[in-house]
């Protein structure tokens, strides 16, 4: 299956490989809804605004309910 941008996204998942991701890409914690968006950061991880999901420090996870970034999917593409 891909989307309309051709990079094969499955169901929404990106399966880890941050390559297939846009840098405006929207993901949802598939655990608890929560969506980063890059145009807003994360507060909580004191992730500045304009930061792409791609680009997330690797100790980083879903400041909701702690999952790992393999839980989200892509939601805007």
């Amino acid at each position: 299956m891909t989307d309309s941008s051709g990079l094969g996204f499955s169901g929404g998942s990106f399966g880890g490989d941050l390559s297939k991701l846009a840098d405006t890409s929207i993901l949802e914690c598939k655990i608890c809804w929560w969506q980063y968006d890059p145009a807003i950061g994360d507060e909580y991880w004191q992730i500045p605004p304009g930061t792409p999901f791609s680009r997330l420090p690797d100790h980083w996870s879903c400041p909701n309910c702690d999952g790992h970034r393999a839980e989200f999917m892509v939601v805007d593409n």
